[in-house]
């Protein structure tokens, strides 16, 4: 019998089979990426085949993923955690205050979904909150990412105010919500889908942090057609197996100057001739995105921290 994982708590799993029922299930040995150790070897949004025995019901096989939104896990080995498989689109919830959610985290995000050829969409949430300096900084985000081509939305979680726009894009699609612990992320699905009551917490007033709500993964269906899976707020969001070679390739505006460039393999970071540190000088590619290229390619393996 054929399923999707809708809810994954790390030793069980929640699949809902074709007939529309829900089994708890446990996992058949062990299932391995490619080479890639994971953390989940089986993830929200995974197509798995269930076998129901006297012991319970055992998901023996998963089905190859469409793509899958990846992260470096959070302990101290140098396994992968996959956050969602088989999505349409991903959703990162950003605020730029109350708390800040740095450029160098978005773009790492973003260049994390370019790889696997995944849409996506940010969210600037909590602008009821903001101050004429906080909303001079928004609108000047805003106009960095949507030259590069990402939808932006303004939101406020709280009095639903840009909330049309999102429901507009949810319908029908597979789309996973990720960002920061205490963007907000929870209450703004449930103005997406109040039925849902999803647990918010408040933020941290001494740090102006988050606190984790959502402890795991899990998709919920949307009455207007579509699914929401909803992840827990990260702190930080490692990148995995990408070549330093590649990284530049998920930066769509680097990728097209890379092109001009006087050497094939130019790095964009000191070469002669390069088209790249041209178009940053002239303004047309953003400092801060360019920052966030350079922070990258000279990562290594290192993790990153926010």
């Amino acid at each position: 019998m054929k399923g999707i994982v809708v809810k994954s708590t790390g030793s069980w799993y929640s699949v809902r089979m074709e007939s529309g029922e829900v089994l708890d299930c446990r996992i058949k040995g062990k299932f391995r990426m490619k080479g890639i150790k994971t953390t989940n070897p089986v993830a929200v949004g995974d197509v798995v085949e269930v076998e129901v025995n006297p012991d319970g019901a055992v998901i023996n096989r998963i089905e190859d993923r469409k793509n899958y939104i990846i992260r470096k896990s959070t302990n101290l080995s140098k396994e992968a955690h996959i956050i969602a498989a088989n999505v349409d689109q991903a959703v990162l919830v950003v605020t730029v205050n109350h708390p800040v959610t740095s450029t160098v985290f978005i773009d790492r995000f973003l260049a994390s979904v370019e790889a696997y050829r995944i849409p996506a969409i940010l969210v600037f949430n909590k602008i009821d909150l903001y101050d004429e300096e906080d909303l001079l900084l928004l609108g000047a985000l805003t106009q960095i990412y949507m030259q590069v081509g990402y939808e932006c939305f303004h939101v406020s979680s709280l009095t639903g105010e840009g909330m049309e726009d999102v429901v507009a894009a949810l319908k029908d699609k597979v789309t996973v919500f990720s960002g920061l612990s205490g963007v907000g992320k929870s209450s703004l699905i449930n103005r997406v889908e109040p039925g849902l009551k999803l647990k918010v917490a408040e933020i941290s007033d001494s740090h102006d942090t988050g606190k984790h709500t959502t402890t795991f993964a899990e998709m919920f269906p949307l009455s207007f057609g579509g699914y929401i899976v909803d992840t827990p707020g990260i702190r930080a969001f490692g990148l995995i197996h990408m070549e330093k070679t590649e990284i530049s390739h998920y930066f769509p505006e680097i990728f097209k100057r890379a092109s001009e460039c006087r050497f094939y393999n130019c790095t964009h970071i000191h070469e002669p001739g390069c088209a790249v540190l041209e178009a940053v000088e002239k303004g047309e590619i953003s400092e801060s995105r360019y920052f966030s290229y350079v922070s990258m390619f000279e990562e290594g393996d290192e993790k990153y921290r926010k």
